[in-house]
């Protein structure tokens, strides 16, 4: 499993992440101004970062469901404006994942278009195609202030696949992630349902021979797509372009995601 560590400011009490996933840039209803609002939130906004969880491309092609002959860019054409977009907050970019509709160039050719986009902007020690376990540490422990100890979270993140339509399915494939790794947040995209839930367990320490009860985060993202297309013509139901922040506490730990 990739391992991906983000050392981060003393100064933040609080660290905003967001997440750029599912995109679809290409696409004839990707949503443009809502991907260059976010991103200058992220650039203009000291303690905001992010991280991209795939599917940034939309990357229709001739053997893919999508609709190649309704794309307004070429795959090549969509890494370029990919790179152009994220380029201005490339140091504010934590990790990068591939999503299905990168993989299927991958698939039949063998290259990795979202790995393209991260070593163009000098992001491909922070690629994985996979799934990254992703360490942020930010901020001063309250409860290690005397000897400067930054607050780390843990985030598990993955584009994740499969089909199912309903809600709770997508659910229980969001639920899931927490039988992979032990993690305080999970981060999972594809389904296009922006989504947030706790869930609790209890935490087995080796080193003091003990177990605390702690609370686990789950966030599911949107996509960025209006509707009709491909979407419309298979019956699918609209989806909102609203996407959940997760916000961590620099001090305590506490961790929460707004929608």
């Amino acid at each position: 499993m990739k391992e991906v560590r983000a050392e981060l400011s003393k100064e933040f009490k609080i660290l905003e992440l967001h997440t750029f996933a599912d995109l679809h840039i290409g696409d004839a209803h990707c949503d443009y101004k809502a991907i260059h609002d976010r991103i200058e939130h992220v650039r203009n906004t000291p303690n905001a970062y992010c991280v991209l969880n795939g599917d940034i491309l939309n990357n229709a092609t001739k053997t893919s469901v999508s609709d190649m002959y309704g794309e307004l860019l070429t795959p090549m054409q969509q890494v370029m404006q990919g790179v152009s977009l994220f380029a201005p907050i490339k140091d504010k970019i934590l990790a990068v994942t591939t999503g299905n509709h990168e993989y299927r160039t991958y698939k039949k050719e063998g290259i990795d278009l979202s790995y393209i986009m991260a070593r163009e902007m000098g992001l491909d020690d922070k690629f994985s195609p996979d799934g990254i376990l992703l360490w942020v540490s930010f901020g001063e422990s309250s409860r290690r202030r005397s000897d400067g100890r930054k607050m780390t979270y843990s985030i598990y993140m993955t584009h994740g696949g499969g089909g199912g339509r309903k809600e709770g399915a997508k659910a229980i494939r969001l639920a899931d992630m927490a039988f992979i790794v032990d993690s305080d947040i999970y981060l999972h995209s594809h389904t296009h349902l922006p989504m947030i839930m706790k869930q609790a367990s209890y935490r087995a320490n080796p080193s003091t021979r003990s177990c605390a009860l702690v609370d686990k985060l789950f966030v599911n993202t949107a996509a960025n797509l209006g509707y009709g297309g491909y979407g419309q013509a298979m019956e699918f139901k609209p989806s909102s372009k609203e996407s959940p922040v997760i916000y961590l506490d620099g001090q305590r730990r506490e961790m929460k995601a707004t929608l």
